[in-house]
């Protein structure tokens, strides 16, 4: 009987889930697998709701992407009623999206991800975290970073009514324009995080790039992948979080289609597996071949690292020059070396600093006119959106009354599972050598390979795990317990 090693929680992210690593008699990796075990019920306890109140209901499938959820739900809620929100109501709600990209893009790097470059791979588990990178950067540093996060959470309670469940988008547009007060405090906020942007990628370049160990873990075959991308773009094919068209790209960087929201069906399919309850969406076009890449794999990635792939620059000055520096650096495009998406987060974070302030200065989100009232008969909508982790997919279809029959919802997380799973085998196929024993460095480097996407299994479980130790144990052919590894 082959060796079993369960890692059972993974840590540094939102939701529940673990790792099973499968071993050859010799020790080597035979097959490795990231678990999501408790099933996602949201789109079937949506039905019969009526579709208002989907805003704000489904951001409570995430504590960390709520306004993501409630954006993609407004605009799914705008395509049932056929109702085109005015202008100012779409830059409010798309100010609102930017301002929440830069507090979540800034929470993954300092408090998920980043711990494991900022404070080391290596270094004690107790230090891999947010109090072991403010011992590193210093205090003062990180005062700034909470700033940073406290002043985003504050823009978006400006806009939302709170931060936490907002209650702001409706269908047709917004429950209330901005005030000139409110228009300046968001000006002033948003000057700060463009400077606290720029100063997380000076950081990262200081500790990661100019580190050649590091450089040479991001670049290593361990962490190499060449799979589709998938990301929103505008009509000039730049990076948009609120609206646009879904871009895919193939491994050679070549466009392979482009489609909007009443088209997914014809480009996504879902793909199911025996040992977990989250689906793995794959192209269609291409067809699911299993957990491989290449272009005749239909898997993609729709990460900060797929959105940077498919897209032709940013719209924003300083984000744009952090592009070019970012596909200089690393040999051109596409990128395919996983870890790189920390750096291509982080470029997002200044775009949408950069881009929070812009809408801030916009005369149009003070307009009266902020809602278009519906007033056609529902029918169906899809809408297309990005949230931190991924392209996210909102499809509702009601009655004539406008309750929900059904539900179909694509979220980041899900997007990018068959290519977890994938980055996850293949760096314990290169990390585990056999006779060698499993450190609980080793441990970490594993989950690193699954940390990069910044997954949210919250949007896939809905579950209260409490205490979260990590308990790792390991038995020989007979079942006799040879190794257990505790992380409390």
């Amino acid at each position: 009987m082959k060796t079993k090693i369960s890692v059972d929680p993974i840590t540094r992210l939102e939701g529940h889930g673990r790792i099973d690593l499968f071993l050859n008699d010799d020790g080597s990796l035979e097959n490795a697998y990231m678990i999501v075990p408790e099933l996602r019920g949201f789109e079937k306890f949506c039905e019969n709701r009526p579709v208002e109140e989907m805003p704000r209901i489904t951001q409570r499938i995430c504590g960390v992407c709520p306004v993501a959820h409630h954006l993609a739900a407004a605009k799914a809620g705008d395509a049932v009623y056929h109702v085109d929100p005015p202008i100012a109501a779409k830059k409010i709600r798309e100010l609102m999206n930017s301002a929440f990209f830069v507090a979540d893009h800034a929470t993954h790097f300092y408090v998920l991800g980043g711990p494991d470059f900022i404070v080391g791979p290596d270094a004690p588990k107790n230090e891999r975290n947010i109090l072991g990178v403010v011992r590193k950067v210093g205090r003062e540093v990180g005062a700034r970073v909470m700033g940073l996060l406290k002043d985003n959470h504050e823009i978006v309670a400006i806009i939302g009514g709170r931060y936490i469940h907002s209650v702001s988008a409706i269908i047709g547009g917004v429950s209330k324009s901005l005030t000139k007060e409110d228009q300046a405090r968001i000006i002033e906020l948003a000057k700060k995080s463009v400077e606290t942007a720029k100063f997380t990628l000076e950081l990262f370049n200081k500790i990661v790039l100019e580190n050649q160990v590091y450089l040479e873990l991001i670049l290593s075959d361990a962490f190499f992948h060449r799979t589709y991308y998938m990301g929103m773009v505008d009509d000039n094919n730049k990076i948009n979080f609120y609206d646009g068209k879904v871009r895919v790209v193939g491994p050679d960087g070549k466009e392979l289609l482009k489609f909007g929201p009443n088209e997914y069906l014809d480009v996504i399919a879902e793909h199911i597996e025996p040992w977990t309850y989250l689906k793995f969406p794959y192209l269609k076009k291409i067809g699911w071949k299993g957990f491989v890449d290449g272009p005749e794999s239909g898997v993609y990635r729709a990460s900060p690292l797929g959105r940077l792939n498919v897209s032709e620059g940013m719209t924003t000055p300083f984000a744009q020059a952090e592009y070019e520096r970012f596909f200089d650096t690393l040999g051109g495009k596409p990128v395919h070396s996983t870890l790189a998406t920390h750096w291509a987060r982080l470029v997002e974070l200044l775009y949408a600093a950069e881009r929070t302030l812009e809408l801030a200065n916009d005369p149009d989100i003070t307009s009266d006119h902020f809602r278009t009232i519906p007033t056609e008969t529902p029918t169906e909508g899809v809408s297309l959106t990005e949230a931190p982790r991924g392209t996210l997919i909102h499809h509702y279809v009601t009655d004539e009354r406008g309750l929900l029959k059904s539900v179909n919802l694509i979220v980041g997380t899900t997007n990018n599972y068959a290519a977890i799973d994938m980055s996850i085998k293949k760096a314990a196929q290169n990390l585990i050598v056999a006779g060698q024993p499993i450190t609980d460095g080793i441990l970490n480097k594993i989950e690193m390979a699954f940390r990069t996407y910044d997954p949210c299994l919250g949007c896939a479980t809905h579950a209260i795990t409490g205490e979260s130790p990590l308990l790792v144990k390991v038995f020989d052919h007979n079942r006799n317990l040879v190794q257990e590894i505790r992380r409390d």
